[in-house]
């Protein structure tokens, strides 16, 4: 079972004119930006294992970021990056799996060995294709060229029926997916009034129980500052 309900008041995005923590100090810091699905990632594992006092979330400002950021904490000056035991630790996919592993709180790797080879060699080594397919149908017919991705996503959900999640029951792989597939369900309705939906009935259950998780809910993004930062990203002005 997911930790208790928190509500969580969240800091203010720290900017060039920020003084940085005190970094190294023996406090567990994960860096953040609140619009960044990479960092979102980590964010709700952090949530679901009810780690809100034992990692403190440090928000960035990604267009104005500090320069203490990338000097002394992450010289990839990316997010996510968790401060932990005297180290930086970077990257979402080994950083979901790390917070899992080292950290007290429900697990989120099932012990099933067919969804651990389902998860590992199916789901996982997916995501950039899934994301690379997505990203790439703005630039086209976004609605007939991401289709196979999405129908990519309802055929998996389809392998386990113990669950409405990827591997039956909530695990890293509905972390390592949702929020990239939130921002896509805004922005194909947003653009091209079309619903990621429709026809996949597995997905839109997926979607629906994972709304229905805190952790995850207290983490998205604004509809709005997710349309438009796909639109600057992608230049897609008008359809």
């Amino acid at each position: 079972m997911a930790a208790a309900t928190v509500n969580e008041h969240l800091p203010t995005a720290l900017d060039a004119t920020s003084e940085p923590p005190p970094i190294f100090d023996g406090t567990t810091r994960l860096y953040i930006s609140y619009t960044c699905p990479f960092a979102q990632r980590v964010w709700i594992t952090r949530n679901y294992k009810g780690l809100h006092d034992n990692i403190k979330l440090v928000p960035i400002n990604l267009q104005n970021r500090p320069a203490w950021y990338k000097e002394k904490v992450y010289h990839e000056n990316k997010v996510p990056a968790l401060e932990h035991n005297g180290k930086i630790i970077g990257e979402s996919l080994d950083l979901i799996r790390y917070v899992d592993i080292n950290f007290q709180g429900p697990s989120l790797r099932p012990d099933d060995p067919a969804k651990k080879d389902f998860a590992h060699e199916e789901l996982l080594p997916y995501i950039d294709t899934f994301n690379k397919t997505v990203y790439t149908s703005f630039k086209g017919d976004a609605v007939k060229e991401a289709s196979p991705a999405f129908d990519h996503l309802e055929n998996a959900l389809h392998k386990f029926d113990d669950g409405p999640f990827f591997l039956g029951q909530f695990s890293l792989v509905d972390i390592a997916y949702i929020p990239f597939v939130e921002r896509f369900q805004i922005f194909f309705s947003a653009m091209w009034n079309y619903d990621i939906t429709t026809g996949r009935p597995k997905l839109a259950k997926w979607i629906e129980e994972l709304n229905k998780i805190d952790a995850y809910k207290s983490t998205k993004a604004d509809p709005k500052v997710i349309v438009e930062t796909f639109k600057a990203l992608f230049s897609v002005l008008t359809i």
